[in-house]
């Protein structure tokens, strides 16, 4: 999965590790099983490797997966 995800590196991504919730940001880092995910405020989010059970490439400024606007 570290491997995939260093292929992403500087595009932007939704990840969900199962639950509603799902976080986007571009890759800036993936190491020791932690992925970083920056977000358009400049805000590191720091997702554990082994919990995610999704991820989108975002091609446009599509609505969030599980969020209805």
């Amino acid at each position: 999965m570290e491997d995939f995800l260093k292929q992403l590196m500087g595009k932007q991504i939704d990840v969900s590790c199962g639950t509603s919730a799902v976080v986007r940001g571009d890759v800036v880092d993936v190491k020791d099983g932690i992925l970083y995910l920056r977000d358009e405020e400049e805000k590191v989010a720091y997702v554990i490797v082994d919990r995610i059970a999704f991820i989108w490439e975002v091609t446009s400024e599509e609505p969030r997966a599980g969020f209805v606007h």
